[in-house]
């Protein structure tokens, strides 16, 4: 591990400390009962009990179940109409209107819709989150393979390259940048897309476990659900930025 990097870890540690002290600060000098603003000793206490007993890892499974289901079908789905409306100006003409249509309405809107039309257990929280992450990736999968030079399908249609050579040589080396740039935006997008869905309607998840927390003044338990969210979606956004750099790696070689 180099100096940059452990300097880097070294910065958010000092800078999570001292907000943790901050906080810590605020709760004494205001004097704010647990259900107002609890100390961060009284949600570390609240995590505890929450793991120990098993009941946030069963929270954590759902909702990341809905996650990751929901962000592989809405790549999948983007990246197809994108690769479409990229090399087709007739479907753009006749598609684009709805797809932009389609993001003019919150999702907080439509979720319960999806939950009258597909139940409230989990398809309908999946595609909750596989419309929340749409719209970013398809807009990037459609940048990304615009990008590519005419220079480029020149050199190789001379080559004599095929359709499918063409799509692996060149569109996705082209595209993959960008792609995966909105894949980062989609992961944490569909953290959110999962706790719309289970705030509409659920028996489970993290975004239960929030309302249930809220409902019964439990705030310990609402900031717990709050801070596994923000470490779900730095995981998934990790894993992703982990993937980028591995898969792009050829660019730096070529710099």
């Amino acid at each position: 591990m180099d100096g940059r990097r452990l300097s880097r870890i070294g910065l958010a540690l000092l800078s999570l400390s001292a907000f943790l002290i901050l906080w810590q600060a605020i709760v004494w000098v205001g004097g704010y009962p647990t259900f107002v603003l609890p100390s961060p000793v009284a949600v570390a206490s609240r995590w505890g009990r929450l793991l120990v007993s098993g009941t946030l890892w069963l929270h954590v499974k759902v909702t990341l179940t809905e996650v990751l289901i929901g962000l592989g079908l809405g790549t999948v789905i983007a990246t197809f109409l994108g690769y479409l409306l990229a090399h087709s100006p007739l479907a753009e003409q006749v598609l684009a209107p709805f797809i932009v249509a389609s993001q003019s309405v919150p999702t907080v809107a439509i979720a319960p819709l999806l939950v009258i039309w597909f139940g409230t257990g989990i398809l309908s929280k999946i595609l909750v989150c596989a419309l929340i992450v749409f719209f970013p990736i398809l807009v990037n999968t459609v940048v990304g393979l615009r990008s590519v030079g005419r220079d480029l399908w020149d050199l190789m249609r001379t080559l004599e390259a095929g359709r499918w050579q063409m799509i692996w040589m060149l569109e996705v080396p082209a595209a993959l940048p960008t792609l995966l740039g909105g894949l980062k935006v989609g992961a944490t997008l569909a953290v959110i897309g999962a706790i719309v869905g289970e705030f509409v309607a659920a028996d489970r998840g993290l975004g239960y476990l929030l309302k249930q927390g809220q409902q019964v003044y439990d705030t310990p338990q609402v900031f717990v659900g709050i801070g596994t969210l923000v470490i779900l979606a730095q995981v998934l956004y990790g894993i992703v930025a982990f993937a980028e750099r591995a898969l792009l790696r050829w660019r730096e070689a070529d710099a």
